[in-house]
């Protein structure tokens, strides 16, 4: 980092990260810190039993065929954000113009967003499933019977298939439908 800073002559003493960064020029400083900085990955939460149940998963398909893969009918459901970015654009202000409104940027306290179910094999694509509800497992089984099977019927016609889902609670729960 100090070599990138001294390049653009922002005269930084940089210590290793998490340290800080001290300079004349901090929004310069700032900036190249947001260039040379990431986000880190989300990663799912998961406790011992829940890792070595994926392992297990994983280490049984790990010698699978193209075969037995075109076999499987993938599912999963995702909600989307309809609204405005986390990271949106940045800045660049004078002291006192915190609140000019050319350094603003709009945001909402509860985002709209969309919960949406699909499903997809080698063979395509079902039909994805808007959801304006929870997930729970009555609605779920609902998706399975009025969005799955169609999906299975088309895509596989008369052949066996192995349906995978990921192991939501609702995907999981007892139910007196079943």
């Amino acid at each position: 980092v100090s070599t990138v800073c001294d390049d653009l002559g922002c005269n930084v003493i940089c210590w290793c990260w998490g340290q800080g960064i001290k300079s004349h020029h901090t929004q310069t400083c700032q900036g190249i810190w947001l260039q040379l900085s990431y986000s880190p990955f989300d990663k799912p939460l998961l406790n011992h039993r829940q890792r070595q149940r994926r392992l297990t998963w994983a280490k049984e398909k790990k010698n699978w065929a193209v075969a037995q893969w075109s076999k499987v009918l993938f599912s999963d459901e995702s909600k989307f954000c309809i609204s405005f970015g986390n990271q949106g654009p940045r800045v660049w202000r004078k002291g006192g113009e915190a609140h000019s409104p050319s350094c603003l940027k709009s945001s909402v306290k509860f985002p709209q967003s969309v919960m949406i179910w699909g499903a997809m094999s080698s063979a395509g694509v079902g039909p994805l499933c808007f959801l304006k509800i929870k997930v729970t497992a009555p609605v779920y089984q609902e998706i399975l019977e009025h969005f799955m099977l169609p999906s299975a019927d088309q895509l596989f016609k008369d052949a066996d298939f192995i349906f995978q889902q990921d192991l939501a609670p609702a995907h999981t729960a007892k139910s007196p439908k079943s």
